[in-house]
């Protein structure tokens, strides 16, 4: 019984300093609630594991300079996996978030036929070969994906359905490590509230611009999933009378005016249309190309371009403006793949901001581009499964062996 105690205290020490990067034991006695003295053993334990490692000194605040700890760099590890509706990037990453294999991305639609679960795994098992780590050394698998997914039961409702078992217990059974699913919107608002511009904000919207506009929310310092996990489906707010179907069956969704693959399509006409323009053709297969042609064409002060973007902006504006009516953030973070866009994004979403918002409550809401990008949603997979790491069962073997560290890569 005092060795699971111990171990869970571990566990919670680990994933501190995952999310702080260097603390000291009196502040680690502070976040895991337990006496100095104990914290300070436990610590001391870490380190002759080789888990933990001193990094210097706090700066002084009147009396003996505290030691900062750490957790050493290749001691464990994180399978993170980034879905969207196209495109899938997997990374293993290590405690401090850096990629200790590279990036492989790879086309998997997911509206595509069944098997693609299976390609999946066969994908996350490669990447793990490809690394030569053994899997004692990976904490776990963490996904994000679009769609409607229940966390608790590790399903997705919209894409990689799978039988006899739920999408998690499918792949975690394929690959023997422990996984973990939740919808890209949300780990991108993990990821910014974590390590990004929303760290240390109670209340933040974080925007997913992407082939949707998906919506992370930040409330009283937590990730907000509602009551079954399904909050935030910012892309089917019902703001236009255009009469366009969405994607989820009805008509007139934020989706239909704002999202990245909207911003193509009307680039595609404009081209044809004869618009003036450094976009000649636009590779119309390849939603991924077409849209980082878009962004390079707008970075390089190309008017068509910056018009679309700014006119997709204004239309993700309108919707914040309901955000901030409702929520009174106090921020609002553009992030994922749109984020590429930069500043071009902030002007028109203010313009919106301005035109159709109360004053008094827009006054302290402030509009920032992430600085994380579009790694937010591999860096939030890898967050999921240390959210997960004191209280999942199956962890608890990963700390059981002496000596974890893996060799610099």
């Amino acid at each position: 019984m005092m060795e699971d105690k111990n171990l869970l205290l571990k566990k919670r020490i680990i994933k501190n300093l995952y999310y702080a990067n260097t603390f000291s034991s009196a502040e680690l006695s502070l976040e895991i609630d337990k006496s100095l003295p104990l914290t300070t053993k436990i610590v001391n334990e870490l380190i002759e594991e080789g888990i933990v490692i001193e990094t210097g000194y706090a700066p002084s605040t009147g009396g003996r300079r505290p030691v900062t700890y750490s957790l050493a760099k290749n001691v464990l590890f994180v399978v993170s996996v980034a879905m969207d509706q196209f495109i899938t990037r997997i990374a293993i990453m290590d405690m401090t978030n850096g990629f200790v294999t590279p990036e492989l991305k790879f086309e998997l639609p997911l509206s595509a036929a069944p098997g693609t679960a299976t390609i999946l795994v066969e994908k996350i098992m490669e990447v793990i070969k490809k690394s030569g780590i053994p899997k004692n050394k990976i904490a776990g698998v963490g996904i994000g994906m679009p769609g409607f997914v229940d966390v608790k039961k590790g399903i997705n409702y919209t894409f990689l359905k799978t039988t006899d078992k739920s999408l998690r217990e499918f792949i975690s059974s394929q690959i023997d490590l422990p996984v973990f699913i939740d919808n890209d919107s949300s780990l991108i608002a993990l990821a910014e509230l974590k390590f990004g511009s929303a760290r240390g904000k109670k209340n933040a919207m974080v925007i997913n611009a992407g082939w949707g506009v998906g919506l992370g929310m930040i409330l009283n310092g937590h990730l907000f999933r509602g009551n079954n996990g399904f909050a935030g489906e910012f892309s089917h707010l019902p703001i236009f009378n255009n009469n366009k179907l969405c994607f989820c069956g009805k008509t007139g969704c934020l989706e239909t005016e704002a999202s990245l693959l909207v911003v193509i399509e009307k680039a595609q006409e404009g081209i044809k249309a004869g618009r003036l323009s450094k976009l000649k053709q636009l590779p119309v297969e390849h939603a991924e190309e077409a849209c980082e042609a878009i962004i390079r064409a707008a970075d390089e002060g190309d008017q068509f371009a910056i018009e679309l973007l700014s006119e997709a902006g204004y239309k993700i504006g309108r919707g914040v403006a309901i955000l901030i009516h409702l929520l009174n953030p106090e921020i609002v973070v553009v992030s994922g793949r749109g984020s590429f866009a930069g500043k071009i994004w902030s002007a028109p979403i203010q313009q919106a901001i301005n035109e159709h918002c109360i004053p008094r409550l827009a006054a302290n809401t402030s509009i920032e581009i992430s600085t994380l990008g579009y790694t937010a949603e591999l860096i939030g997979a890898a967050a999921l499964v240390m959210e997960n790491y004191e209280k999942h069962p199956a962890l608890k073997t990963r700390l059981s062996e002496k000596k974890l560290a893996y060799p610099e890569r």
